[in-house]
């Protein structure tokens, strides 16, 4: 038997209000039945044109996800189910590679350009997440898979304000980034390389709390388009990343 995914009478009523208005174009189809499509493709990894017809067409299912990526619409809608309810006193970052699926490749401006780079699993993409204090996902943003998680520390840190602590791995230990943190009025919660000659000081009680953000990769790819990149444009897989996060999270 067919299993669907159809978004529940209180997942809706969280989201359709922040739904764009007076897009240009055609009258929409119904946006319920579409986004439950969107959502079922992203989940079961299945290709746009196999998506059940229950959902409608498969072309206007993909049309819907393309087009409102194109404008950031995902992404605005993620801020805005969040806004308000972040709870940043202690946050943690870090960063998890994705398989770049063959189709992934020939995106405008090539590899580079759409956050795909050849690493120790291949060519991949990494995600790099900032979560907050109950271990929800604030800040998402891409990178290719080769590029270290350090330097899309400051990144991540620009968009959140009020944070007290700052939980990172050894990847993240470095002088200038735990400046940049102290400059924001946090502590860092980093522990050092073996390589210091100098023993790092840290809070290792509130270090425990790093697993939130490994969490938080696990749940995203269970969605099968978070675990295996399929999509050519970053920016598509960046939707796809925050369209997981709002029904895990936020709905």
């Amino acid at each position: 038997m067919r299993v669907l995914f159809w978004l529940d009478d209180g997942a809706w009523a969280a989201i359709e209000r922040h739904l764009p208005k007076n897009q240009p174009g055609a009258r929409r189809v119904d946006d319920r039945r579409v986004i439950s499509g969107i959502i079922h493709v992203l989940k079961s990894g299945c290709r746009w044109k196999d998506c059940p017809p229950e959902y409608g067409p498969s072309m206007t299912i993909y049309n819907r996800f393309n087009r409102w990526s194109r404008r950031d619409h995902w992404g605005n809608i993620l801020k805005a189910l969040a806004e308000g309810q972040w709870i940043t006193a202690s946050v943690a970052m870090d960063g998890s590679y994705v398989k770049a699926h063959r189709c992934a490749h020939g995106g405008k401006g090539g590899a580079k350009n759409q956050a795909i780079g050849l690493s120790r699993g291949g060519q991949t993409t990494k995600i790099h997440a900032l979560t907050d204090t109950l271990g929800r996902p604030v800040v998402l943003k891409l990178s290719a898979g080769n590029v270290p998680d350090i330097t899309m520390a400051d990144a991540l840190l620009a968009e959140v304000e009020g944070c007290r602590y700052v939980l990172a791995d050894k990847g993240y230990d470095s002088d200038k980034l735990r400046k940049s943190i102290r400059d924001k009025g946090a502590r860092p919660v980093i522990p050092g390389r073996k390589s210091r000659k100098r023993t790092i000081r840290f809070d290792q009680n509130r270090y425990k709390f790093r697993w939130m953000v490994e969490a938080v990769f696990c749940r995203l790819k269970d969605f099968r388009r978070v675990a295996t990149r399929y999509d050519k444009l970053s920016r598509n897989y960046l939707s796809t990343l925050a369209i997981a996060t709002i029904v895990a999270y936020w709905i």
